[in-house]
């Protein structure tokens, strides 16, 4: 396991993503202490039952119907996400 600073990273990265493609992993430090670790991801399906495995994402509880993406979207009773986002960040709610 290789350990480089931020600065390194940047500078190199197509090198290290080549290297953590090869199976390396690299851990990224800040003013030496370590902020972050690159792996090499197995494969999409790998890697999604290892974040369910680890809580972090929950699976569905039902399949998803065919026509599914076909439905008509759901409409919002109020404005739009911006107008919304601008009113939460204006009255703290």
């Amino acid at each position: 396991m290789k350990m480089i600073g931020v600065a390194e990273l940047k500078s190199k990265l197509s090198e290290y993503l080549a290297q953590v493609k090869a199976g390396e992993e690299v851990v990224v430090t800040e003013h030496g202490t370590p902020v972050a670790k690159v792996t090499r991801i197995q494969s999409a399906d790998g890697h999604l039952e290892q974040l369910i495995r680890d809580g972090v994402v929950k699976p569905g509880e039902e399949e998803l119907s065919e026509d599914f993406l076909d439905l008509p979207r759901p409409r919002s009773s109020g404005g739009s996400v911006t107008e919304t986002l601008i009113e939460e960040r204006r009255t703290g709610r």
